[in-house]
């Protein structure tokens, strides 16, 4: 299997809070030992987006419209990407991918689907 697997989602009521996981595949470790790492996701009806990226080393970056509630960490001995979300608002609802940035169409997995609703 070449390709990342995200796991964690679920229907959360808004207030509450997430943590995604993501995980490479043996054949594609590599990638991400090299690469920086991205959250992204698309909700219904809309364009995929850039969540966020990490680096191999270093802290994490956010698009501006994400700062504040989300946090992206990794690690690397695990081969591992994780979103934590707080507060989360039903505008949140969507699917979550993880994949190197700029994003590598290849190796996209099937996604977790977060659902904020009451």
């Amino acid at each position: 299997q070449v390709q990342f697997v995200e796991s964690g989602g679920g229907l959360v009521q808004p207030g509450g809070s997430l943590r995604l996981s993501c995980r490479a595949s043996r054949a594609i470790t590599s990638v991400f030992n090299s690469y920086t790492m991205g959250w992204y996701r698309q909700a219904p009806g809309k364009q995929r987006e850039l969540v966020g990226s990490i680096a191999r080393v270093g802290s994490a970056n956010y698009a501006d419209s994400m700062k504040g509630r989300f946090t992206i960490s990794r690690d690397n001995a695990r081969k591992s990407l994780y979103l934590q979300i707080s507060d989360l608002k039903p505008e949140d609802t969507a699917v979550y991918y993880c994949n190197p940035v700029p994003h590598s169409g290849d190796l996209w997995g099937p996604g977790t689907q977060v659902t904020v609703s009451a």
